[in-house]
């Protein structure tokens, strides 16, 4: 597509097309929606046939979505509304991305309780957080050797319990005029997972936020890769905010960037548009994931059955932590976390700080399925 030159009347159509899609949690890029209708445009079309092949080759859908594909191909292109699969979206869900252009300033800076306030309608607003003592030094201090690991494809020099370097040992010998040297040895790094929080900032969570935004502020500061997002009835990012070291002026900042504070709940849209986003959903992948909610979902609980598939399949361990599980009589006994509770590795106690920090802390150790606890505890 040239640049200067409008897009012709028919290309409207194919982008609202690819926007469809997006807004029903398939994972499109920007280079993805150009390359179909770049081969939308090789096609000819002759027939609608050529735009379903092109949309299938360049927007590839998973395979187990093609129904829910060729369900939104019907509509959007035939108008034929019953072929539409249950849970449509009502709105599409704002996405607010705290980075890029205030990357470089917050670098020179760094040196009502209870599931009745939980619906789905959108109330915008914005919080102050106090100063206080909440102990969280110790866990900032254990936080980067405590979170589980994996085998880097780096490689660093040993001295043993290696592979030999080949390379750097013949440039050795060379050196030595032939004389055999002791053979240089590599082995690969070792390094933490990324840690990717996603904090419930709606109504019925009003309690425990404050509390959630100073744990998140102390995972950034004490990790060194770590992800933390808002959702509400819409989806923020705000870990460039808490990279201020200083925690009131990072909070501050985190509480200007969220806007819906204290409101409804959409949870399953909120994270299938955490997973549209490519750049977005590459932090889930291989990542520890914990969501801090009570996961109290209005409504059809099918996008929220999808969202969290899809982000078991990219995390390394998915956890649940919401606040309910405080009170000795929890169970999992609502539809939405009857439904998710096979697909998350754990469903833990979110109601107190210190609960919270002992169970990121403990990441790293294997520990039974959620299903089989909860099993036992039912």
């Amino acid at each position: 597509m040239m640049r200067g030159k409008s897009l012709p009347r028919a290309a409207a159509h194919l982008l609202g097309f690819a926007r469809l899609l997006r807004r029903y949690g398939f994972a499109i890029a920007p280079d993805q929606v150009s390359s179909f209708m770049q081969a939308v445009t090789l096609l000819g079309p002759r027939s609608m046939a050529d735009i379903r092949e092109a949309a299938l080759a360049t927007l590839a859908p998973p395979p187990d979505r093609r129904d829910e594909f060729e369900a939104h191909f019907q509509s959007h292109f035939y108008g034929n509304t019953s072929a539409m699969v249950e849970g449509d979206a009502d709105e599409e869900t704002c996405i607010k991305d705290d980075g890029g252009a205030d990357e470089q300033q917050i670098e020179a800076d760094r040196q009502q309780e209870g599931g009745e306030l939980s619906s789905a309608l959108e109330q915008l607003s914005r919080r102050d957080f106090q100063r206080d003592d909440d102990g969280l030094a110790a866990f900032r201090r254990k936080l980067a050797s405590a979170l589980p690991a994996r085998r880097s494809f780096r490689t660093m020099r040993t001295h043993s319990r290696g592979k030999l370097d080949l390379r750097r040992s013949l440039r050795e010998i060379v050196s030595a005029d032939g004389d055999v040297p002791s053979p240089l040895l590599r082995r690969r790094q070792t390094v933490p997972r990324k840690l990717l929080l996603l904090i419930d900032v709606s109504g019925s969570m009003k309690l425990h936020t404050a509390d959630y935004l100073k744990l998140a502020h102390v995972a950034v500061q004490g990790a060194d890769r770590a992800e933390i997002f808002t959702f509400g009835t819409r989806l923020t990012r705000i870990t460039s905010a808490l990279r201020i070291r200083d925690r009131d002026q990072a909070l501050a900042r985190a509480a200007a960037q969220v806007d819906d504070w204290d409101g409804g709940t959409r949870m399953g849209p909120t994270l299938l548009a955490f997973l549209s986003v490519p750049r977005f959903s590459a932090f889930a992948r291989g990542a520890a994931v914990v969501i801090l909610s009570d996961a109290l979902e209005r409504g059809d609980h099918g996008e929220l059955e999808m969202a969290m598939r899809r982000l078991s399949a990219r995390a390394f361990r998915l956890s649940l932590a919401t606040p309910l599980a405080g009170d000795p009589r929890f169970r999992p006994a609502t539809a939405a976390l009857r439904a998710i509770l096979p697909v998350i590795d754990d469903l833990v106690d979110g109601s107190s700080l210190k609960g919270l920090t002992d169970f990121i802390l403990s990441l790293a150790r294997p520990a039974p399925a959620a299903t089989t606890i909860w099993k036992r505890v039912s």
